[in-house]
This record gives C-alpha cells, structure tokens and sequence, in this order.
C-alpha cells in the first residue's frame, strides 16, 4: 500500500453544491448544509501549502477512487481542494487516514478536545 505521509489537511468550514450545470466542475458555498441534502458536498484542503499541492491532491483523489468513492479536485480559495459528497465524508477521511495522511479537526472553546 502506498502512503501519503505528511500531508496534514483539513475542512473547508462551508458546505458546498454543485453550480447549477457544472456539475463536477465548479463549486459554489451554501449557507446551511442539512443532513438531507443530497447535493451538499464537503471540502477538504491542504493545511500548509505544498509545492506540488494538486499532485498530491489528484493523489488523494485517486485513493478515494479506488475504493468507489465519487470525488473532484477543484480550485477553490486560490488552491486546490477535494470535494466529496457528505455522506462520504467518513468513508474518505478514513480511507486517506489509511493513506498516512492527517485530518485536522477544529476545536472550540466549550470542546477543546
């Protein structure tokens, strides 16, 4: 198995849908993402930039595509970003886990931990 150690990434704090006809192509924010939505979408980006940032981006990608999970790798802040569908989003954190890769999680004042 292949790993992708070091690369520490993390959410984007905003949901996301698909722009109306570019599906696959282009994002857009939305508000409030709720839990039935089929089209919210969850990204995740580098935390410190890389290099060769959309390499290792189309790597992730590819790891998530290996195991069936639908993602993209899209510009999105100026940088690359892997967006998946939010019902995937533990299947995809688990699998680049697997990878060698770290998550960051955010923390907040009344959950520190």
């Amino acid at each position: 198995m292949n790993t992708l150690q070091l690369f520490i990434v993390h959410r984007l704090p905003n949901s996301y849908r698909w722009l109306t006809g570019f599906a696959g192509s282009k994002v857009e924010p939305i508000p409030q993402c709720a839990q039935s939505e089929d089209d919210c979408l969850v990204g995740l980006k580098l935390l410190s930039p890389v290099d060769n940032a959309w390499q290792v981006m189309n790597k992730l990608s590819q790891a998530l595509t290996d195991i069936e999970v639908d993602c993209a790798v899209l510009e999105c802040e100026g940088e690359p970003c892997l967006f998946v569908d939010r019902q995937d989003e533990f299947a995809a954190t688990c699998r680049l886990k697997n990878f060698g890769v770290a998550i960051a999680e955010t923390f907040s004042g009344q959950n520190p931990f």
